[in-house]
């Protein structure tokens, strides 16, 4: 992994910890939490706060998700807002928290100025012993407070203002008024500054989770579903097999949920499907021990010619699409038995855009560029076990093609409208005829 952190590609972006000031918030904020301290004396954190220094000084990496479900956040900055989130085990987690940081940017920037905010990510659930437990998950609250507890504080004022200003007598209550003064010491006027949190509650219809082997949950769509690697008996909403390539692509094309990732004939279009080619081709020699010493465009070509006929049927099928791009060739069928069904498609834009991306990484997780943009837990995992000849390509391909300009890429790839007509990427005949749940 340490070609990953070198370049860029993993641990980018961390908030640094380092002043003493810092550190001795960060303790308060993981003592109120934990029960535990670090003595590092300089570390990184996370979207979260998390770091993985501390967790390996703990010798625990889920030191602030126990049990993976309602996470637990330490907040130092306002920055960290545009830190990644490591260890994540719901895809939901990363836009709660930046949600939650933007829509109180002003309170959290006064609050950190003098203090830690801890809080965690309350589910409705407290543990997922079963798949099933997955699916009591509605929606997610952020619970959150200074480690003094200004904003608990703040609320007891604000009810204590109320009353002075409703109750007649108030004026003449010393008790009341000492308690107001009391208060006011800590948390300032809270009627001029308010103290309060907003936008604590989140929606969790659709999400995909680490657990139980990782599944997928879509609630919010017509006919909805959860796609899991290791199916089981739910009730009151259908379970796809991930390994079902026919129902998950009648799924997703019911839904309306993907598009064609080429929207027409066009160097464009083209462009696409050649790096989507080379990144397969790496893929399958590197596992072949076949990849060349020299990592460059004309040695990877050299190899892809020398072992054509060697290299996966996805490959040649996006050749044949990548023919029609560039008017070379006839439109090829490519239906949801051939192995590169799944590279020709993205998410369709929506709501859902970014989930079914995730998704579609997974289904095709050859494409490391793709799998390393939209799932990057499986990424680091498929990453972890691979030949050290496929991590060196894989580290920089994804530097050159990827990290020297990532919002570019992600456009190209990804941020388009509605697909312009063009031939249709059909379902097998036994499926299409059948569909999905019989």
């Amino acid at each position: 992994m340490k070609r990953l952190i070198q370049h860029g590609l993993m641990f980018a972006n961390l908030f640094e910890v380092s002043s003493p000031a810092l550190i001795e918030r960060y303790n308060r904020a993981l003592d109120h939490l934990t029960g535990k301290r670090t003595k590092l004396d300089n570390f990184h954190i996370d979207l979260s706060g998390f770091s993985p220094e501390v967790g390996d000084e703990l010798g625990d990496m889920d030191y602030l998700n126990p049990g993976g479900c309602n996470r637990q956040i330490i907040l130092l900055s306002t920055q960290q807002k545009d830190a990644p989130l490591l260890e994540m085990k719901f895809s939901t987690t990363q836009n709660i928290i930046r949600d939650f940081i933007a829509a109180n940017e002003a309170q959290l920037f006064t609050l950190t100025a003098r203090d830690a905010v801890a809080g965690e990510l309350q589910n409705s659930v407290f543990s997922v012993p079963e798949p099933q437990s997955l699916l009591d998950i509605r929606s997610v609250t952020v619970e959150a407070d200074t480690t003094t507890g200004i904003v608990r504080d703040a609320a007891k004022l604000d009810k204590l203002i109320a009353r002075f200003r409703d109750e007649p007598d108030a004026w003449w209550d010393d008790v009341l008024v000492a308690q107001m003064i009391g208060l006011a010491r800590t948390t300032g006027d809270v009627t001029r500054a308010p103290v309060t949190f907003e936008t604590p509650s989140f929606r969790q219809d659709d999400f995909w989770t680490a657990h139980h082997g990782g599944l997928y949950v879509f609630r919010s769509v017509g006919s909805p579903a959860v796609l899991a690697n290791v199916p089981f008996e739910a009730s009151g909403i259908d379970v796809h097999d991930l390994a079902n390539r026919n129902g998950v692509a009648n799924f997703l094309q019911v839904n309306g949920l993907t598009q064609p990732i080429v929207e027409g004939r066009g160097e464009a279009a083209a462009g696409i499907l050649r790096e989507k080619m080379e990144h397969l081709a790496i893929d399958a020699l590197g596992r072949a021990g076949q990849l060349p010493e020299a990592i460059d465009d004309r040695s990877l070509r050299r190899a892809m010619q020398a072992r054509g006929a060697g290299l996966p049927p996805s490959v040649h099928a996006l050749g044949a699409m990548l023919a029609w791009a560039e008017g070379r060739g006839d439109w090829p069928r490519i239906d949801s038995a051939n192995p590169a069904y799944f590279h020709t498609l993205r998410a369709a834009p929506g709501p859902l855009r970014d989930l079914t991306n995730m998704l579609l990484a997974e289904l095709a997780p050859q494409d490391f560029r793709q799998l390393h943009i939209c799932h990057k837990p499986l990424f680091y995992d498929l990453y972890r076990a691979s030949p050290e000849p496929l991590k060196a390509w894989v580290a920089e391909r994804l530097t050159k093609d990827y990290a020297a300009d990532r919002a570019g890429v992600w456009k190209h790839l990804y941020a388009s409208d509605v697909a312009a007509p063009m031939p249709q990427v059909v379902l097998t005949k036994a499926v299409r005829a059948k569909g999905p749940w019989g």
